[in-house]
């Protein structure tokens, strides 16, 4: 595998949460920074030596509600 996508939502207690696509792992941050330090780590973790993906892509997703 040479890439990792995962969706990032925005928390409703503030914050992030980053789903990873086809694989069972997920994490969370207050920030842009520390998420990006905590997928890296859970990648790194889930993964066996040799076998990390070489690139790991964030899809940023938000939800907006609108009245009719």
């Amino acid at each position: 595998m040479s890439e990792i996508h995962f969706v990032v939502e925005e928390a409703p207690e503030g914050g992030y949460i980053a789903k990873a696509i086809n694989e069972d792992i997920f994490t969370e941050a207050d920030d842009i920074t520390s998420l990006h330090a905590n997928v890296r780590d859970a990648v790194h973790c889930h993964f066996d030596e040799g076998e990390v993906p070489g690139v790991i892509r964030l899809h940023f997703t938000r939800e907006e509600v609108i009245a009719a």
